[in-house]
This record gives C-alpha cells, sequence and structure tokens, in this order.
C-alpha cells in the first residue's frame, strides 16, 4: 500500500474500523469531523479499542509479527516451500514481490489512529478539560510500541548503525499530499523513548494491572525492552525491575505453566490483545500457523520448530515448556516419529485445543509483554553491567522450568545462556530474529531438515546481511519519488 494512502488515512476519523487489511477497504468517516471525533473520554476509549483491534490483524500482531521474528531467527523451519509465509524463512524479499508491506501499511493504520486520538485529547486538556490522562498515556504508548516494531522491521539494528534509515517520524495529521521521508534509526529511537515518557507520566496516577490495555507497568516493560535494543542497561534493568518488583504480577509455577496458555490475562500478562469472535483469523491465525499439518481442517504445517530449537530445549526432557508442543507432520509420514515440532501456545493445549474459553479455538488472546521477559531483561541488563549475581538470579527464576538443569551461578552465567533461555521461554512470541541481530549473532538455518531448497540466502548469515530488514514497497516509492534515494541498501538495483 503506498504512501499516498496512508497520508490521506491520516485524515480519516479515529471512531470508524474494520479488520480488513487494506485502506481501500476501510469505510472512511468524514475528514472534516476527524477534529471533532472524540469529545469525552467514552470517545477516546472506543478508539483505543479501535487500534487494538486493528493490531490484530494478521499482517501485524495477528500473526505475522509473530511468525516473522522466529522464522528468520532460526526457531522455526518449513517442511516445504509454498504454503504461505515461507519467504520469512527464505528471505525472498524484493521490491515488487514478497514486501511483506502489510507491516507498513498496518503500522501506520494504527499510527494514524492514535495520532487523531492524541491531538484531540491535547486540544481538548488545552480548553481545560480533564480525565484523560489514562487514554492519553494508553495512547503515548502505543505509539511507542508500533514505531518500535516497524523500525526494527525496516531500519538496522540500533546498536548496528542508528544513522541508517528507519520510518518516516509522522506524529501529527497531516494534508492529503504530504509526501513524508525515512527518518533515521536514531530519530525513531529518540521518539520511542519521548512517547514513552509522555505516557508514563499521564499513567503514573493509575498503577494497576490493566493487562487488557498498556497500562503504567506496560510502559515501563516497554521501557526495558526498548532500553535493551539501544544497550543502556542501567534503565533496561531500572524499568524491568519496577515491574517484577511491584507485586502487581507473577510468575507462573512449573504446575501452572503450561495451563496458561488456555487463559485470558493471567499474573504474567502485562498486556495481551483480547480477541473475540469478530476479530478471530480463523485458519489465517497465528495458532493455526504453528500446529501440526492436517490435525485440524484446512492445518497445512505451515511452520514448525528448527533442530536447533528442538535440541535446545531437549537439553532437559523434564522441561515444562515441553507442554505446550505437540507431534509435527513427520509423523503424518512416518507414524514411529517422535519429532515434538508443532506449537499449541496459541490454540489452549496440545489435546483438545479449547482456545481460550472463547467460542473457537483460534480466538486466543495474544500476550504482547510477559513477566517473564521482564527477568529475562533484568539478567542481560545485570550482566552488561557487571554484576554476575544478580543476572543468575535473575534468569534463574525462569530456569526453574527446566528443573534438570544446574541453575546458573556467578562463574556460570553467559550472554549465550541468557541468549537460550529466551528463545525457550518466549518461543513463538517474535523475539529470536531480533535478539540475534542486536547481539550480532549468527543465524543458522535448519534447511536440511527436509532438503527444502533455499536459494535466496546462505545457510547462516549474521547483521551484515543486506535482507535483514524489509524492503520499501515499490508502489511507495511511486507514488513518493524521493523515497527511492532511500531504498535499504540490499534491494537497490
Amino acid at each position: 500500500m503506498n504512501t499516498k494512502y496512508i497520508i490521506s488515512a491520516l485524515l480519516l476519523g479515529a471512531l470508524t474500523f474494520t479488520s480488513c487489511d487494506d485502506f481501500l477497504d476501510m469505510q472512511p468517516s468524514n475528514s472534516a469531523n476527524a477534529s471533532t471525533a472524540i469529545t469525552s473520554a467514552d470517545d477516546a476509549l472506543t478508539a483505543l479499542n479501535g487500534v487494538l483491534s486493528a493490531m490484530n490483524s494478521t499482517t501485524y500482531y495477528g500473526r505475522n509479527m509473530f511468525m516473522y521474528a522466529d522464522a528468520k531467527g532460526g526457531d522455526l523451519t518449513i517442511f516445504s516451500q509454498g504454503r504461505g509465509l515461507d519467504g520469512f524463512y527464505s528471505f525472498n524479499h524484493t521490491p515488487t514481490s514478497g514486501t511483506y508491506s502489510g507491516f507498513w501499511s498496518r503500522g501506520f493504520y494504527c499510527i494514524m489512529q492514535l495520532n487523531n486520538i492524541i491531538e484531540n485529547i491535547e486540544k481538548l486538556e488545552e480548553e481545560g478539560q480533564t480525565g484523560f490522562d489514562l487514554y492519553k498515556g494508553e495512547a503515548y504508548t502505543l505509539r511507542a510500541l508500533v514505531y518500535f516494531d516497524l523500525v526494527r522491521l525496516y531500519g538496522l539494528p540500533y546498536n548496528y548503525n542508528k544513522g541508517a534509515y528507519g520510518v518516516p517520524d509522522i506524529t501529527t495529521t497531516l494534508s492529503a499530499d504530504a509526501l513524508p521521508l525515512r527518518a533515521t534509526v536514531e530519530q525513531n529511537y529518540s521518539r520511542i523513548v519521548s512517547d514513552l515518557a509522555i505516557g508514563e507520566q499521564a499513567l503514573s496516577s493509575s498503577k494497576k494491572a490493566l493487562n487488557k490495555y498498556p497500562g503504567y507497568y506496560a510502559n515501563k516493560a516497554l521501557q526495558a525492552r526498548v532500553y535493551l535494543y539501544m544497550e543502556d542497561y542501567s534503565k533496561a534493568l531500572s524499568a524491568a525491575k519496577t515491574v517484577i518488583e511491584s507485586g502487581v504480577y507473577k510468575l507462573y509455577s512449573n504446575s501452572e505453566w503450561v495451563a496458561s496458555w488456555s487463559k485470558q490475562f493471567g499474573s504474567e500478562s502485562i498486556f495481551e490483545l483480547g480477541i473475540d469472535s469478530v476479530d478471530d483469523n480463523g485458519t489465517g491465525s497465528l495458532g493455526f500457523y504453528l500446529i501440526q499439518y492436517g490435525i485440524a481442517k484446512n492445518a497445512m504445517g505451515w511452520f514448525l520448530a528448527s533442530d536447533y530449537f528442538l535440541n535446545r530445549l531437549g537439553e532437559d526432557p523434564t522441561d515444562v515448556r515441553w507442554g505446550v508442543m505437540g507431534l509435527d507432520e513427520t509423523a503424518v509420514d512416518d507414524p514411529s516419529s517422535t519429532r515434538m515440532g508443532s506449537c499449541y501456545k496459541y490454540v489452549g493445549g496440545t489435546t483438545a485445543m479449547t482456545g481460550d474459553g472463547k467460542e473457537t479455538a483460534t480466538a486466543v488472546n495474544i500476550k504482547i509483554i510477559r513477566l517473564s521477559e521482564m527477568y529475562l531483561i533484568a539478567s542481560e541488563a545485570a550482566l552488561q553491567n557487571g554484576d554476575k549475581k544478580a543476572a543468575a538470579d535473575y534468569l534463574n527464576e525462569i530456569r526453574k522450568r527446566s528443573a534438570g538443569l544446574a541453575p546458573a551461578t556467578e562463574s556460570t552465567i553467559s550472554i549465550q545462556m541468557i541468549l537460550d533461555e529466551r528463545s525457550k521461554e518466549l518461543f513463538g512470541e517474535g523475539h529470536r530474529f531480533f535478539d540475534m541481530i542486536r547481539l550480532n549473532q549468527t543465524i543458522e538455518f535448519n534447511d536440511d531438515f527436509q532438503d527444502v531448497p533455499v536459494t535466496q540466502r546462505g545457510k547462516k548469515i549474521d547483521r551484515t546481511y543486506g535482507k535483514i530488514v524489509l524492503p520499501i514497497d515499490q508502489d511507495e516509492i511511486n507514488v513518493n519519488p524521493e523515497m527511492a534515494a532511500q531504498q535499504n541498501d540490499g534491494y537497490k538495483a
């Protein structure tokens, strides 16, 4: 989708949304009414609910964001090409095909709505109205999250080349003929940090476990994540500790962990996107893309765990996280196969697939930020700051899920140990690729699992590979020709 439609859509009111992924299919409200669409706190809440619904799209958190990171990071592999989304695994991207431009269009659709919410609220505040702090804080926090995702998809890692191009920095409604160009990665991160600071201030008077909305602790958790990527380890640790030590959330015990995936808004959920029957992506959902081929009607076995991930998890056969893994497609052809490469986190369980209590198994809430991630961030940040004891202590709270493995100690703790634990705990949750490139790790792909010929990249890549970021779609460039000079290097003719 091109910039023309992105910018035109910035003028739409924030109260009208559909589940469709194309701006052309979204029913616009009268642009003349956009500036007055929010006149009360109830209006702001309605608009925010619309943004959250839009984020559940298959082109964003409803599927592709998580699939992208685990497939590109080597924790997932494919049994066969051509079933869908295998371009994530093969890196088969060009400016004219395989661009997955839905990330761009959906992301900026969410941003335009958030800009409208923020502008309306701040206008009402200038007029003397009050009672908008909660919604203002949530809107700023969500805008920071969307920008963080977009700059990771289209811009090089902050600690690798923060002067590289990121994404356009759009924070106000614009005229329909505006043609914004890309900001730098550093400018994008500056915006993200600024938005989080404003959001934190607005949310500071209501420190509740909202779960369904990005409240104060979701803001702090996102700060921890962002500062980790920026290698500001002191701030990452401080933000993570704020969440951990708040007492608002608690880690699941080993006996609770597997069942937690069949529950909504549990004790570890800092922020999760609620999915109802309207938002249910059904056979296109994240859960459906990770279950075994043929286990349900139209289940195609799109992705399954790589040997590398299974070997990592297999270091402890008693690891509780085996409880969300099931037999994969190899068992379809070979009944003797015991390969547990299918993931059932997002359908509620490996047996009944009952979802999380709604009508269908695929209408499972998407957990965006969990408490366990905060312990892993705290561990990594403490280690980078030289406090090995604290790093081991934080890591062991998660490593307890592998009861058969020795606890980490000051003498054994390492970045690799933390990275392995992040892989095991956050499998299928959209972290692995971004972790690998920010830590300058080599990613190896399980191409020989079924002898799937992947010719677009080598069997191993690192962050010097030109296609670790997505291309700017040619349609964008056609409408905004000056962006041609800002195409990512790996896609320039």
